[in-house]
């Protein structure tokens, strides 16, 4: 193919149209261009040889058409209409024939040839047909001639196949147009034996109400229906919610019965049909029922729906909300029932966060029976059950729930069984929430020496825990031991690891200055600095100095200013900012820090990663300070002036005629002057080259 041609024939310009054209407005564009059809010319039929010879021509076209389309009947029903609108009966018949012949199971070519022969009233061609058909039509037809009693023989014989129920109630409707009541509620025995289910007797019963107005029929078929049916079929929210809707209607006590029906509906009924049966009751108690009564259905469908939701039984909110609910009634039996379910529901693995939402439901259970319940004994018993038999103390523990048990055994007036359920606790689990609540027992039972035996326990059990080093000398301090309490500072300061090591500094700082003691808290501000001489400690030295005597305080800022070293220059800074809020309030003539203050500039570095790659850039503050500036400065100064004092001396050995390879003088970088080596070789050197 010529690749010219083959690019011609391409599309060169792909983008859309501003005007998209549709498929469907090219057809419709198509069809209105299109010039129509013209009429046929009506054809006027004057005497019987045209008649005839019309009649031949849509025969034979007809005839045409059924044999090459021999299986379409509408083109077989509209030649039988042909000779219907002729009148040529026996023709018509004939055709109709034939059809079946092509399609005997075809109901429509029955039903449209028994509809040509009832229109020319051939009833009995009709009857013939018919009983090959729709026996609705039949009887229709019957009915039509006023054939009743054929019509119900139809009927009768029809009902012995047993057929679904819209041809019973045809039956029914068939009676009840001729005021036959007696004989429909036959039909209708007849009907619920037939067909033994639970729509069946319903129609029954909605029948005799509506129909008949009888309402003792009525609720005595719905009685039967539960009996003859069983609970297997009977049992649903389509029975009961229709019953209930019987009696709301009809009964001369409509709430005490409805109310009745859906109370034993909503408890033998199962789980899965009882939301319909909820909301049909929550609808009627809004009706006719009093606040207290919508409320009970409220609370009774909410009921429903925790048990759906507790099927995952480790669901342990759905628990709490459940026992939330049953407390808000007031019912003991059912709040006790809801808590010993949820109890039984262990975690199926020894793994404390799985447990801790389990234990409060003991105790909320616990907490329910001692204030809700007021019955003690079933309160210690939930206690002791579960620190005894559920709790798997060897792997994990639960100090609240030793906690709030010897608690209740304080409110119980049995002091020694809470220090023995303490002792038990931390002889078996110790924690940190246990050696608190039982030293604050001890406290406030007055037990000094029970206290200092529990804070030893505790500091031995937690050496690095700088809490328990805090209470313990705060302990001390309350009973006036300070001495104790320095000692137990001491001590902590000099464990090798703490776990906050500035909280037992600052406790010990604190202690200090409440006995009005600076010369002690000095001591400690210069053992701290000797350890850590963070800017931190310098200002809170310079700030306790503050408040005794400034010049101290400016004392402390220029040590601290000294001695942090210059690569800390986030130190510096912070210091000097200190130092200039200090002179600011208690500025004097001597010259302030404006002076060291550095200047900030913010810059940008690269972030490297492990492999070594730049993988962002970060912005930091950079400090100039004043002090670096000039020494910087003056080492420059002094590398120029060596550099210049060494291009002299070069300058002069050229002058003189020596060599440029003589030894050359050392230049101190710091001062610009020759070294003393320098001057000894080079008088050396000079030396013997007056001698040669």
């Amino acid at each position: 193919m010529d690749p010219v041609k083959r690019r011609a024939g391409q599309v060169q310009n792909k983008t859309p149209a501003p005007v998209q054209i549709t498929a469907e407005q090219i057809l419709l564009k198509t069809k209105e261009r299109q010039e129509k059809e013209p009429a046929p010319p009506a054809q006027k039929i004057t005497d019987v040889d045209e008649l005839n010879d019309f009649r031949l021509r849509k025969r034979k076209q007809f005839e045409d058409r059924v044999r090459q389309q021999r299986y379409n009947i509408n083109v077989w029903l509209k030649y039988a209409a042909f000779e219907e609108s002729q009148h040529d009966f026996r023709r018509a018949r004939s055709v109709f024939e034939r059809t079946l012949d092509v399609d005997p199971r075809n109901p429509t070519v029955y039903i449209k040839y028994a509809e040509m022969e009832t229109r020319y009233k051939h009833f009995n061609h009709a009857r013939n047909i018919f009983t090959l058909t729709s026996r609705y039509k039949y009887t229709f037809f019957e009915e039509m001639l006023g054939n009743i009693p054929a019509a119900r023989q139809i009927f009768d014989r029809w009902m012995g196949w047993k057929p679904d129920t819209p041809a019973w109630i045809a039956f029914v409707k068939l009676e009840m147009r001729y005021h036959e009541h007696e004989r429909a509620r036959q039909i209708l025995e007849r009907f619920i034996q037939c067909h033994p289910v639970l729509p069946s007797y319903l129609k029954y019963a909605k029948f005799l109400e509506k129909n008949l107005h009888d309402i003792e029929g009525a609720r005595a078929i719905y009685q039967r229906a539960y009996a003859e049916l069983g609970l297997t079929f009977a049992n649903t929210d389509q029975y009961y919610c229709a019953f209930a809707q019987f009696e709301e209607r009809r009964s001369r006590f409509p709430v005490e019965r409805a109310r009745t029906l859906y109370r034993f509906a909503l408890e033998h009924l199962p789980r899965t049909q009882a939301p319909r049966l909820y909301a049909m009751f929550a609808q009627f108690e809004k009706q006719h029922g009093d606040r207290a009564a919508i409320e009970d259905v409220i609370v009774s469908k909410r009921r429903f729906q925790y048990e759906q939701l507790k099927a995952d039984k480790c669901n342990y909110d759905v628990w709490f909300d459940y026992a939330r609910l049953e407390e808000s009634q007031g019912n003991p039996e059912h709040i006790r029932e809801v808590y010993q379910r949820a109890i039984s529901c262990v975690p199926p693995e020894e793994d404390k966060r799985l447990w801790r939402r389990y234990i409060y439901l003991w105790i909320n259970f616990a907490m329910y029976e001692e204030l809700e319940a007021k019955d003690d004994a079933r309160a210690e018993r939930i206690y002791q059950l579960c620190i005894d038999n559920v709790i798997p103390h060897t792997k994990f523990t639960f100090a609240k729930m030793w906690v709030l048990y010897s608690q209740f055994l304080v409110r119980q007036k049995k002091l020694p069984e809470a220090r023995a359920l303490l002792g038990r606790a931390i002889r078996t689990c110790p924690k940190h929430r246990i050696f608190r609540h039982a030293i604050e027992l001890e406290t406030q039972l007055g037990a000094v020496n029970a206290c200092r035996q529990l804070h030893q326990r505790y500091i031995m059990w937690a050496p690095t825990a700088s809490a328990a080093w805090v209470r313990f000398a705060e302990f001390e301090t309350d009973l006036g031991e300070v001495d104790r309490a320095r000692a137990i500072y001491d001590m902590a300061a000099n464990q090798a690891a703490m776990d906050v090591p500035e909280a037992i500094w600052k406790a010990y700082i604190d202690m200090e200055i409440a006995q009005a003691n600076p010369e002690g808290v000095r001591a400690i501000y210069e053992r701290l600095l000797g350890r850590a001489g963070t800017v931190k400690v310098w200002v809170s030295y310079a700030l306790f100095e503050t408040d005794n005597d400034p010049a101290l305080a400016r004392a402390v800022f220029e040590r601290g200013y000294k001695t942090i070293p210059k690569d800390m220059p986030d130190e510096r800074a912070t210091l000097l900012d200190s130092w200039r809020d200090f002179e600011e309030r208690y500025g004097t003539p001597r010259p302030r820090p404006q002076s060291k203050l550095p200047t900030r500039q913010k810059k940008q570095r690269p972030i490297v990663g492990p492999d070594g790659q730049v993988q962002g850039w970060e912005e930091y503050i950079a400090y100039t300070f004043p002090e670096d500036a000039a020494q910087a400065r003056s080492k420059m100064l002094a590398k120029a002036k060596a550099w210049k004092l060494k291009q002299q001396q070069q300058q002069r050995r050229l002058t003189e005629g020596g060599s440029g390879e003589e030894p050359q003088e050392e230049i101190d970088t710091e001062t610009g002057a020759a070294s003393t080596e320098g001057r000894r070789r080079r008088r050396l050197g000079l030396g013997m080259s007056l001698t040669c």
